[in-house]
């Protein structure tokens, strides 16, 4: 795991020591292989990779932030709305930027092929969505719970319900890739990647909060959870190479 690749604004302070989790996280197994063994190459990036491709509302099908409408029929499990705002290290929203989810579904797997343990597919979830910040920095997502998975890191290795989160400056290369939990789960004492993150404060804005505003009466629980791009209160970021899990 690394520390997140950086938006192009204006240049910040470094995030407070432990925020984000160290390169080779020892009980997170595949750390080991994947962390960089050499220093660091700096590569230029020309003006194609940063002012394009253009991400705006033109790239959003009608359904892409309701993961619980995009086929025919609705999906199983526990409906939510997950909502909350993309700030910047001084609080200030980030408009128009684009956020992409993908999780496991209700069953805990992934529509992957290389999901294969025995949790039955959704035929009408495929655990994707994404959609735009409006002009406060809100995005607002409809979905389905995950369920907890198992992964092989140790002995009954289970992750904790999640959801991934990629947000993006105005290219590709402006990318950062988060990771939401849900308050009170009681596989967080034993998940390696939860507890990779050494500052016990940051760790738990990995956490959403359950909001009754915005649950819906007999529909849908729901969840905030927001999104600091620096600072003080920063996110914590991972690598994209770790996505997968």
């Amino acid at each position: 795991m690394a520390t997140p690749t950086e938006f192009r604004l204006p240049r910040y302070g470094q995030d407070p020591e432990g925020t984000h989790p160290p390169l080779d996280s020892s009980g997170y197994r595949s750390t080991a292989l994947r962390h960089p063994k050499q220093d660091l190459v700096l590569l230029p990036q020309m003006l194609t990779e940063v002012t394009g491709p253009l991400l705006g509302p033109g790239r959003l099908g009608e359904h892409d932030n309701d993961l619980t409408r995009q086929h025919a029929g609705e999906p199983q499990g526990q409906r939510i709305i997950v909502t909350g705002r993309l700030l910047d290290g001084d609080g200030h929203p980030v408009r128009d930027s684009l956020v992409e989810i993908w999780q496991a579904n209700a069953g805990g797997r992934y529509r992957h092929t290389g999901d294969r343990w025995p949790s039955p597919l959704d035929p009408n979830f495929d655990g994707v969505g994404r959609t735009l910040t409006d002009s406060d920095g809100r995005y607002t997502f409809t979905t389905i719970k995950p369920g907890a998975y198992p992964w092989k890191n140790h002995d009954n290795a289970w992750r904790p319900a999640h959801i991934h989160f990629s947000v993006f400056g105005s290219a590709f290369t402006q990318r950062l890739v988060t990771q939401m939990y849900f308050p009170d789960d009681p596989l967080f004492s034993q998940d390696p990647i939860f507890n990779s993150i050494p500052d016990e404060k940051a760790r738990q804005r990995m956490v959403s909060r359950y909001d009754h505003d915005i649950t819906q009466a007999e529909w849908a629980l729901g969840f905030q959870f927001d999104i600091v791009l620096r600072g003080r209160d920063a996110s914590v970021f991972e690598d994209e190479e770790d996505e997968d899990e």
